[in-house]
Order: C-alpha cells, then structure tokens, then sequence
C-alpha cells in the first residue's frame, strides 16, 4: 500500500484520538461493579436511595467503584436474594424485615404492634443504638452485614366497605405481607391474613378475592388503592423496614477503605430517605383526603390487651421486643 501524506495524517489523528481514550476505556474495564438487589419497583423512595448511593460512590472514586441496582426482584424474590448473598453470587441487596424476620425472630421483634405511634417516631426508633444492635446477628445468621434502615411510613389498612374502627376487622380476609409478625398481629384482631404478591392486590380487591388489604402509604398511593377501597383504617401499628445488606463473603474481600465508603454512603442516603418519608406523610395523607375515601384514626386508649397478647406470643421467641417497647415509650 502507497503512503500517502493523507493516508500518513489520518493514521496520526486515529493514533491521537486513541491514545487520547485510552484512560476513559482502562477506567470502565477496571471498575468495579457491585450488583445491588431489591424488591421494590423504579421509582420507590428506597429505590432512589439504593441509586444515589451508587452515584456517589462512582462520583467519590472517579469511576473506580460503581452500584447498579436491580430493582423489582429482576434477581429473585428477597429469599432468593439472601442465598444469593449468603454464597457470594451477589454484592448487596436492600431486604425487608420481614424476610428477615421470618427466618429471625428478634429481626422480626421490629414488626411488633404498636412499638411507636407515629412515622416520625419510627424514625426515632430505627436510629437508636437497642434497633441497631438487632443487626448484629446478621453476620451470624445470615451471613451478611447490615448497613443500616430504610423506612416507610406507618401502615394503613384499605377495606372493601366501610368500616368504623379496628374492631370490623374481626371476620376480614384481609391481604398481608407473608412476615408471622403481622400474620400473628392480624389474627388477633380476628381477620384471616392471605398473603398475596403486590401486583395482583389491586385486582384481588377489585374482585373480591380479599376484603381488605395492609399497606405504607407510598405503596397505596402509587398503586391507587384508595380506587378499590372505602375506607382506610390509620392503625398507627406497624411499619416495614428494609435493612441494606452486604454478602458477607464479598465483604471480606472488599479494601478497608472501600468497605467504610459504601457503609457510610449509605447510611447517609438512608438517612435522607427516613426524614424525606417523615416529609411526606402529610402530603400522602392530604392526597388521600383529596380523594374523598373515609379515613378513621383508630382509638389508641384500647390497645393495651392487644399488646399483651402479643407478647404473650413473641416475648419467649424475641426478649428483645421488652427493650423495643421501653424505647419506643421514651421517644
């Protein structure tokens, strides 16, 4: 082939622009990627928190560490996750307490009823030193390692007709997370708890396959529940935290400096995600009286046998929901 000043100039510029990429090219071969799962859809605000950690982290490390999350069980439902976790297959994953819980009883002595009356109290609650401790039985356990809470706001309860207090309850079918810390809370108000998968709830409701449903008030807004309901019983019982976990497998092998970066990013994010649900409550709530659905307050002042009966059943299987109780009481 001929060597030509243009063919020569257009061999240099290639040459240029190359070398010029390479460092952009090495950085993006080199990066590490750690795969976050969660349950929650696009959109959700534990979602939003699970992504600006993974901005941050590729934003504080130049591109040297970055999260990609994948949202709606895209890995599995949340058992699927753990074992994942558990066996290395996967780096992090943002778990409800309640499949937690179900496999832990003192994870699940957070779902206990009426351990705070207020989402700003639960608040409160998932930052204190007795709720943090809970995670220390992860490793252990679970094999993995728990960053820190997210949270959603007290959890409401939809009923096909209407209802006065928490007493229609009595005779419900009501749809409930599968967690036997709510199957257990429900029974005793005399429904009949019947799990059901989040995407089918709306049309069960619709059909009449449940007559009420257990729901966070970001959830019922987003999926419009208020359509299919005519009234909506505020509880004021229990809330769903999700814990954000690390595999313990993977965490071992993570530099010291990388594992205090990811930890503390994402108890920052945490942390905005709980006082941005703490804000927002007003704004559901006033959404939902927008919408002319009956809201009722349940009467607190009657819940105290409740309660006792309660314990009666997770005090020998979680001594710590005693010391959750005094904490709650003291916020």
């Amino acid at each position: 082939m001929n060597i030509t000043r243009r063919t020569l100039m257009k061999s240099v510029s290639l040459g240029a622009a190359m070398a010029m990429s390479a460092p952009s090219v090495l950085r993006a071969q080199t990066a590490k990627v750690y795969r976050l799962g969660i349950t929650t859809p696009p959109g959700h605000p534990w979602n939003l928190a699970a992504e600006a950690v993974g901005k941050r982290l590729t934003e504080e490390t130049n591109g040297r560490l970055a999260i990609q999350v994948f949202p709606s069980n895209q890995l599995g439902n949340e058992g699927a996750m753990l074992q994942q976790m558990q066996s290395g297959a996967l780096d992090l994953g943002w778990i409800m307490t309640a499949e937690l819980g179900s496999r832990i009883p003192q994870i699940a002595a957070i779902n206990a009823p009426w351990l705070v009356k207020s989402t700003e109290k639960v608040a409160a609650l998932v930052r204190h030193p007795t709720a943090i401790k809970l995670l220390d039985v992860l490793p252990a356990q679970t094999g993995t390692i728990g960053l820190g809470y997210g949270i959603t706001t007290l959890r409401v309860v939809f009923t096909g007709q209407e209802t006065a207090g928490i007493e229609d309850i009595k005779g419900m079918k009501l749809r409930i997370n599968t967690t036997p810390a709510y199957r257990d809370f429900y029974q005793l108000l005399g429904a009949a708890p019947t799990p059901i998968p989040t995407p089918q709830v709306f049309d069960a409701m619709s059909n009449g396959q449940v007559d009420g449903l257990e729901a966070d008030l970001d959830l019922s807004w987003n999926q419009r529940y208020d359509k299919v309901a005519k009234t909506m019983l505020r509880m004021n019982a229990i809330f769903m935290p999700c814990v954000a976990l690390a595999s313990g497998r993977i965490w071992k092998g993570v530099p010291e400096a990388d594992r205090e970066l990811i930890a503390r990013l994402t108890r920052e994010e945490l942390d905005k995600q709980i006082d941005a649900t703490v804000a927002k409550e007003a704004t559901l709530l006033q959404n939902f009286k927008n919408t002319g659905i009956k809201i009722v307050d349940i009467d607190l002042e009657n819940t105290a046998e409740i309660i006792a009966a309660y314990d009666e059943i997770w005090l020998p299987k979680a001594p710590v929901l005693k010391e959750l109780r005094e904490v709650g009481a003291s916020l």
